[in-house]
């Protein structure tokens, strides 16, 4: 894995670093790489509150943002960013306004690499939002200027239509981070972990490679 300066990784919701991301991260810190996660919202609309239910409407902001801080330490990120925006409404956020907010912290932290989604083909609106206002952010700098930027994909279209992702990290070494961070976030993830832990258990391959394996496609600029 190749030493990065500095990682800034941008998401909307607690819980988006722990699924495609979580591997890469926790791999990078390992490798000395200070790591910078700046998360959007609480997550305050997230649909699950627990399984059995533990949480309410009115708990679930709290809860969720220790959930976060939990996910963050499992994967030893230095620096956790809670930029204060409300869940499902940064579709509707001021998007100069956010790429501004993205490019101070560009010149704050001179990251080599940045992490976020790739807009138009992550499924959210506030995934594909997250991803527009960082394209703009990274794109203000001139080419020989610009960090890598590596996004997540997984609309049903996006490998039609971006082809293969052009980065494919191998997380093995890290597994247990990033089931620590999956599981940290117990409000959203209860189902999901109980499911992904007994096909690991039964070797599934499918379990097992999405375990071990993480997949990026590097934006495409058009300069």
């Amino acid at each position: 894995m190749q030493k990065e300066r500095h990682i800034l990784v941008v998401f909307p919701h607690p819980d988006d670093e722990a699924f495609g991301v979580s591997g890469t991260i926790a791999s990078h810190v390992q490798n000395g790489t200070p790591v910078t996660y700046a998360c959007l919202t609480l997550g305050e609309m997230g649909r699950n509150l627990g399984n059995p239910p533990f949480a309410t409407r009115e708990s679930l902001p709290k809860i969720r943002k220790k959930e976060l801080m939990d996910s963050a330490k499992a994967l030893g990120i230095q620096d956790l960013r809670m930029l204060g925006f409300r869940d499902k409404t940064v579709e509707f956020v001021d998007e100069k306004s956010l790429a501004d907010l993205i490019y101070g912290m560009i010149l704050e932290l001179n990251p080599s690499l940045v992490i976020s989604f790739y807009p138009g083909y992550s499924v959210h609106p506030d995934h594909d939002a997250t991803g527009r206002a960082v394209v703009q952010a990274v794109e203000r700098l001139t080419k020989p200027l610009r960090p890598k930027l590596y996004c997540v994909a997984f609309s049903n279209n996006c490998e039609k239509e971006l082809g293969n992702p052009d980065v494919i990290v191998d997380v093995s070494s890290v597994t247990e981070q990033k089931l620590a961070a999956i599981r940290a976030h117990r409000t959203q993830t209860a189902l999901f972990y109980d499911d992904l832990s007994k096909k690991l258990a039964k070797n599934d391959p499918d379990a097992l490679k999405w375990l071990q394996y993480e997949r990026f496609w590097t934006y495409k600029w058009n300069d």
